[in-house]
């Protein structure tokens, strides 16, 4: 059987001083991961997925939006989102974050 494994997903992305790293590290037809990186102070703007997806936090601290709700994420941090809410995520320390996004089988 084939699998994939990461022995520390905090230390696999390195935070940028400034900007938004991102890297897929996994994608089959059930699930796209992508690690992400922020440096301090960094933002993505009020978005919102096709599809269903889960946040986890692994470093750092963040001023998370969903929907009209605001939340101070930290490490270990967990988030399930159903697709179409809308969302934003601000960085107020150096933040790794892995996002789960969920495929549908018609995809």
């Amino acid at each position: 059987m084939k699998y994939t494994h990461f022995q520390n997903l905090e230390t696999l992305q390195e935070v940028p001083e400034k900007g938004i790293l991102s890297r897929t590290i996994f994608d089959d037809e059930h699930v796209k991961i992508v690690l992400f990186a922020f440096a301090e102070g960094e933002e993505l703007s009020e978005h919102t997925a096709s599809m269903p997806a889960n946040m986890h936090f692994l470093r750092g601290e963040a001023h998370v939006t969903l929907g009209e709700d605001e939340h101070q994420m930290s490490a270990g941090a967990w988030v399930q989102m159903p697709p179409g809410l809308k969302h934003s995520i601000q960085a107020q320390t150096p933040v790794v974050m892995l996002l789960s996004l969920i495929k549908s089988e018609s995809e």
